[in-house]
């Protein structure tokens, strides 16, 4: 193992089942097949640089998982109709505009183990091909038919980019809260999982109890999400993965296992992290520094911990539903979600 990276020591039992995310694209292939047919009619457009633009990241090999949750969701509950399509659809075009407008704000030149958009085309298209994205959802949202879908997608969109502008105030900011953290990620990130979930229970009309339990279960599978993400961008894990480890650390954020490691620190720990992050004065070896220093704190594990206690809720919240594959799938990707960290 290189000698520059973290391991996380998680309590994963014997892999001897099938992947559960090739399971849930089992069990959804036939929707999600029909969801990829209008994303590619969506994406059209007669400005070519259009379609070529917002191709290179829908195409880049993203696992679908946003979408999969509603098709997922629909399938649990039992519904028959065909709206849930438009509706993962809406949630795939606002993540992927979401994607396009980030690469921009972070300055980032890889996603995905590909060039980003913005490096081969530059910010301002990469931006307007975003926003163009985010109004086919709109198209979407409406052609579902039902108000509810659109205020709970709409209000979803503004408080993602909420959630943006609040981790820019927090940025480099060493003094942030961990619950300060929980409400960025809870903004950029988990929101958008409980949407992709609960729009499937408006749409089924079975009431607000499924619809709440389903907003819970992608909110908290949201958080788990995040949490592990920002653990393994300093981890052994994403080395082996072959992508790149510390963009975090490179570009000042502030994520939990920085939190942990600065809080538990000592003064001249602390003042490293200042340097560093606060100040974005980096030399060569910092980052091996600023990885030796998460393990001496064990702060990956206690992000993992974090993870783990609200994968715990986003099962819970799964509780009211009667037993079905789709369920199981559900359940199931909470605990692939975690333990992509080993």
């Amino acid at each position: 193992m290189p000698t520059n990276v973290v391991p996380i020591h998680g309590r994963r039992k014997a892999d001897t089942t099938e992947n559960p995310i090739k399971v849930l694209q089992g069990l959804v292939a036939d929707d999600m097949n029909l969801v990829n047919e209008l994303i590619l009619d969506r994406m059209q457009s007669p400005v070519a640089l259009i379609p070529e633009l917002a191709g290179h990241l829908i195409s880049s090999g993203g696992k679908r998982l946003r979408p999969m949750l509603t098709l997922a969701s629909a399938q649990m509950i039992g519904y028959e109709g065909k709206r849930h399509i438009g509706l993962a659809t809406a949630v795939e075009f606002i993540h992927t505009a979401t994607l396009l407008h980030d690469d921009v704000v972070d300055e980032s030149n890889m996603r995905r183990g590909k060039k980003t958009a913005n490096l081969i085309w530059g910010n301002q298209p990469t931006v307007l091909v975003g926003d163009f994205l985010f109004s086919r959802a709109f198209e979407l949202m409406v052609e579902s038919d039902s108000l509810r879908v659109l205020k709970i997608l709409s209000n979803t969109s503004a408080v993602i980019t909420e959630g943006e502008v609040l981790q820019l105030t927090t940025a480099n900011d060493l003094s942030t809260p961990e619950d300060k953290y929980l409400e960025v990620i809870t903004a950029k990130t988990a929101v958008l999982f409980a949407a992709a979930c609960e729009v499937a229970g408006v749409v089924s009309d079975q009431g607000r109890e499924v619809e709440e339990a389903l907003d819970s279960y992608g909110k908290y599978l949201g958080i788990a999400f995040q949490l592990v993400d920002d653990a393994l961008d300093y981890s052994a894990v994403q080395a082996t993965l072959g992508k790149e480890i510390g963009d975090d650390f490179r570009e000042g954020k502030v994520t939990l296992p920085v939190i942990l490691a600065f809080r538990r620190g000592s003064d001249e720990e602390k003042a490293f992290w200042k340097r560093t992050v606060e100040r974005r004065r980096q030399e060569d070896g910092d980052l091996e520094k600023a990885i030796r220093l998460l393990g001496q704190h064990d702060t990956l594990n206690g992000t993992i911990d974090r993870a783990r206690h609200y994968g715990a809720m986003a099962k819970d919240a799964l509780a009211i539903f009667k037993d079905h594959p789709a369920k199981t799938a559900l359940l199931d990707i909470v605990d692939f979600c975690i333990d992509r960290a080993y």
